[in-house]
This record gives structure tokens, sequence and C-alpha cells, in this order.
């Protein structure tokens, strides 16, 4: 399993992933996630840097996630997601290893924190806390602590409203 970068190469992959994980979710058509990874590539919120696929050892690809410029307040910072894992693969790790190597990357870049909405059963176990008991307030109150936030750096977590990338306000 390697996981790298996407390329523009990935993209079709990629969005097949994506149906594939959220497909359960689809009510006819195509999956919100896809429609909004497909906007996500066209904005400049996208950063292939934080764009990453897993690669299995056949050069397939079986998982993907995708992070994107957002904002608390006035202070830029990261969402995470969507992150999905074709369902046949799920199970295997490759979700957390694309998680682990997001938050890497992003600790890399010197970034502040990681936003997300997700289940804290699952995020929890990766540095993941309800946001808003930090002052990161969600765009919807009802996410509740399904709203997570993971501090990165040692300075202090900006605090206020939470802005992801413009393509999610279309959803």
């Amino acid at each position: 399993m390697r996981i790298r970068p996407e390329t523009p190469t990935d993209r079709p992959a990629a969005l097949a992933v994506t149906e594939a994980a959220f497909a359960s979710r689809a009510s006819g058509g195509r999956t919100v996630e896809a429609v909004l990874l497909e906007r996500l590539w066209e904005s400049p919120a996208y950063l292939p840097a934080l764009s990453l696929v897993a690669e299995d050892d056949d050069g397939a690809i079986c998982g993907y996630v995708i992070t994107t410029r957002a904002h608390i307040g006035q202070v830029p910072s990261l969402g995470l997601g969507p992150i999905g894992v074709l369902p046949e693969r799920q199970g295997q790790g490759i979700g957390r290893l694309l998680l682990e190597e997001s938050i890497a990357r992003a600790t890399a870049l010197d970034e502040p924190c990681l936003v997300l909405l997700g289940s804290p059963l699952i995020y929890g176990r990766f540095g993941f806390v309800r946001a808003d008991e930090r002052g990161v307030l969600p765009p919807e109150p009802a996410w509740g602590a399904d709203f997570m936030v993971r501090a990165l750096t040692g300075a202090p977590l900006p605090t206020g409203n939470f802005r992801y990338a413009p393509p999610f306000d279309a959803l």
C-alpha cells in the first residue's frame, strides 16, 4: 500500500472510490460527496499536496481523501474530507493510513488545524475533539459532537466561525 498525492490522471479513480464509498447514502443518482469532489477540484481552495490517494500493490486506487483551504474566522485552516475507501477494502486500515498521512502532511506545512465532520468514535482515536468546545463553531449548530477539530502545531487553536471551501456552501 502506498499513500501519495493525487495527480490529475487519478481523478476518475478517486471519483469512483468516492461514489462507491458513499453509495449507500445516495438517494438515486450521484452521491453528494462525488459532486462536491468535482467542485472542490475546480476551486481555488483545492490543495493538491493535501489530496491523497491510497494505491495498492497492483497500482489500483482504493482510497482517497481531499483536504481544502478553509477558515476559522479570518484565520486560514483546513477542512478534511470527503474521505473514502472502496467498500470491499474497508476495514483494512486504508482510511487510517490516509488520515495519518493527511495529518502528517498538514503538520509539515505548519497548518494550525484540521477540521472535519465525522464520527467521534472514529476520529477521536486520531486526536480530533469536539470543535465547539474548543471555540471552533460549526456552519450548522446541529452538527454538535460530529463537528471535530485537531490542532496540529503548538500555537493556540484559532477560534470563531468555521467556513469550509465555497463548494461546500452549495450542498
